[in-house]
């Protein structure tokens, strides 16, 4: 017979504390039925009597004085560990997010998180840092950016600019010097898209369609970069997401089609597996993603 050795022990050491089966079972918080078959079940297991039940009070035989102490620390140890387990489940995960994450996007994705029992940790991080991140161990997992055509996520890229919404694409051969008489326009790439499989193809573009070299630039930051357009009649390599919340108007680019691409990089690769499988919808609303899997 398989005995659980440490059900039984639990109602050994309440009985024993308790002094009658009955109490001792109500403060193992189990039926006293319960409490002495698992009694039972340990006093066969070792082939001896805890206790003596020759009496109405639940009084212990020399063995049971004997292994009583043992059993005590088993129970305590078995506590110990489901606190630890509780903790365990917790604890944060830490995971490097992008940088152009607004706040409400994170706080969804924290909450959706949570619902599901996974406690998210974010550390914003520009892209050459989030995979370095998780290397040196500072975070569990990042999203890393790769080609849109090998990324779980994929979130379509166009230029946004001041003024009311314009249909159709926006074409970069348009942007060429002396066209408008007045200064040439600028198109400006975010740190986040300061990566080859965007900004080196976008530089192709820009020298085949006869740009000069500073009219298509990567900006310091987000914040120069919509600062620059702005004050200007330039233009913002972004998602629609992000010519929304900055109330710019948003155009495909007609000549190509960029898209940043995103993939879960870990540690260990059931994190990455329990990310991708329990919050790709949320991430995807938060990256400004396409919702297709």
């Amino acid at each position: 017979m398989v005995v659980d050795l440490i059900g039984s022990c639990r109602a050994f050491v309440s009985v024993s504390e308790a002094g009658t089966f009955t109490a001792g079972a109500a403060i193992a918080r189990i039926p006293q039925p319960v409490a002495s078959r698992r009694i039972a079940a340990l006093e066969g297991h070792f082939g001896e009597r805890l206790f003596d039940r020759s009496t109405r009070r639940a009084r212990l035989t020399p063995f049971g004085r004997d292994m009583l102490p043992s059993a005590k620390r088993l129970v305590a140890l078995a506590d110990a560990m489901e606190h630890d387990a509780r903790r365990a489940k917790l604890r944060p995960l830490r995971l490097a997010m992008p940088d152009i994450c607004a706040t409400r996007e994170l706080a969804e994705l924290d909450a959706a998180a949570r619902a599901l029992d996974v406690f998210l940790e974010f550390r914003q991080a520009a892209p050459r840092e989030r995979a370095e991140l998780v290397r040196v161990q500072e975070v569990r997992a990042a999203l890393t950016v790769v080609p849109a055509e090998e990324g779980t996520w994929k979130v379509p890229l166009g230029l946004a600019g001041g003024g009311g919404p314009r249909a159709g694409a926006l074409h970069l051969e348009t942007l060429r010097a002396g066209r408008s008489g007045g200064a040439p326009r600028r198109v400006w790439i975010q740190p986040e898209d300061d990566v080859p499989h965007i900004r080196d193809r976008l530089f192709r573009l820009r020298d085949s369609v006869g740009l000069r070299p500073a009219q298509v630039s990567v900006a310091e930051s987000l914040t120069a970069a919509a600062a620059a357009v702005f004050g200007s009649d330039d233009l913002l390599l972004c998602s629609t997401a992000q010519a929304a919340e900055l109330g710019l108007a948003w155009r495909p680019i007609g000549e190509i089609r960029l898209a940043r691409g995103y993939e879960i990089t870990a540690g260990l690769g059931e994190d990455a597996q329990r990310i991708r499988a329990r919050l790709w919808s949320d991430i995807a609303r938060c990256l400004g993603a396409e919702e297709t899997t």
